[in-house]
Order: C-alpha cells, then sequence, then structure tokens
C-alpha cells in the first residue's frame, strides 16, 4: 500500500510541471478571454461590461466573420490529409532501410519546429511576394506573373496550406514509429502468400497503424484551427478575407 501511494505521489510530481504549464498558458488564458469577451477592452482602459454586443456585432453585422470561417475550414480541411499524406508516404521511405535515418529524421523534423515562427511567415512572404522567389522562378520560365501571391484573396490561403504541407516533421516521426512496431512476421507471411508490396501496405500495414492515422489527424486538426501568427504576417490579414 505504501509503494503504491509512493509512485502515486511520484507520478503527481512529474505531472506537475505539465499542470502549472497548462493552468497558467492556456487554461487561465482561456477564461480570461472568454471573460474579456462579454467587455469593451483596449489595454488602455479598464474593462467596461457591454453583454453580448461583441457576439451580437460579430454574427449580425461582421461583413468578415462568414468568410473568416470559409477560410478556415479550406485551410484545415485541405492542409491536414495533405500534409499526413507527405507524412506517410516520407515514413514508408525512411522505414525501407534509407542510410543516415537519423539525419534525415532530425532534418525533416526541422520545419515542425521552424514552421510556426516569425521568421519563416516573413520568408514565406518573400517568397510568394510580388518580386518574390516564386514569381522570379517563372519568369524565367517565361511565365510572367504580376500578382502578390500572399495579398490575393484567392491565393493567399493557397500559400499557407502549402506552408502546413512543409511541416510534415512531426506526424512524419510518430507514422516511422508506428511503421517499425509492425510485425514484420506478418508482411513476411504475406510476401510468401503472394502479395505485393502494393497490396501488403494497404492491406496489413495501413489498417494495423490506423489508430495512429486517428491520432495524428486530430492533433494536426486541433493544431490547424489555433494558427494564427503565420496567417497573420505572411497574408498580412489577407487570407481570402
Amino acid at each position: 500500500m505504501k509503494k503504491k501511494k509512493s509512485e502515486k505521489y511520484t507520478a503527481y510530481v512529474f505531472l506537475l510541471p505539465w499542470m502549472i504549464g497548462f493552468i497558467g498558458l492556456t487554461l487561465v488564458p482561456m477564461v480570461m478571454s472568454f471573460n474579456y469577451s462579454f467587455t469593451n477592452y483596449n489595454l488602455l482602459t479598464p474593462p467596461k461590461f457591454i453583454g453580448l454586443a461583441n457576439y451580437i456585432k460579430m454574427f449580425a453585422s461582421d461583413l468578415h466573420f462568414n468568410n473568416a470561417l470559409k477560410v478556415t475550414f479550406i485551410y484545415v480541411f485541405a492542409s491536414v490529409p495533405l500534409q499526413l499524406f507527405v507524412s506517410l508516404v516520407l515514413a514508408f521511405i525512411l522505414n525501407k532501410g534509407v542510410k543516415g535515418l537519423s539525419f534525415f529524421r532530425a532534418a525533416y523534423y526541422i520545419p515542425s519546429l521552424l514552421g510556426g515562427s516569425v521568421a519563416i511567415s516573413i520568408l514565406w512572404r518573400q517568397i510568394f511576394g510580388m518580386n518574390g522567389i516564386l514569381n522570379q522562378v517563372l519568369g524565367m520560365m517565361g511565365i510572367n506573373t504580376d500578382i502578390s501571391w500572399v495579398a490575393n484573396p484567392h491565393t493567399a490561403v493557397w500559400t499557407l496550406v502549402i506552408l502546413r504541407m512543409w511541416q510534415f516533421g512531426s506526424p512524419m516521426i510518430i507514422f516511422l514509429a508506428a511503421i517499425k512496431q509492425v510485425p514484420q512476421e506478418l508482411m513476411e507471411a504475406a510476401a510468401i502468400d503472394g502479395a505485393s508490396k502494393f497490396k501488403q501496405t494497404t492491406k496489413i500495414m495501413i489498417p494495423l497503424i490506423s489508430p495512429i492515422i486517428l491520432f495524428n489527424l486530430v492533433m494536426q486538426i486541433i493544431s490547424a484551427f489555433k494558427v494564427f501568427t503565420e496567417s497573420y504576417i505572411i497574408s498580412g490579414g489577407n487570407g481570402g478575407v
């Protein structure tokens, strides 16, 4: 009994840093934001309670609200499947015994660490800007364009989708770990029975890692809905609005 209590307290000790971070950096800001949504607050004067006025304005008279929702859903449901597809394909490739696997895993994970930074957002804006690298490359190919891909409401969201696809490292590492846990005996038995590599992948490998696919899908959808910094900096507030 004492050993079980000791183990329980040890678990609480290890969970404490996460709990402090969750309460201080997630839960408290969420509660404060919800409270401020019922006030008129500009950081310079004390909050003034105005009830549901902000929500009424948002749903009834804000001309950008519906379009913002549309662009958000386009971004999430276009970028996440593409990102997971790229991640899964690369995980299968790296599982084939590529030399320098540790290097590639680290290199491919870097975009997941840098993708949400201000520096990468500014770089992306320079790539897809009016005089950016993309337009210069297209000009060298004889395709002259005079648009800023990040400022055009019809194309801005797709530059963000490409950025999201580029951040494939995190789900790829998870996919790779899951693939390596698939029993090789099953794959060998299928090969002996005459199953092609494609059938081995689609009939055995993918069904066995389907819980991991669902996990990555849920986590990336949540992450995509939380994106703000890169979309605001890259599009300058013109992300399809």
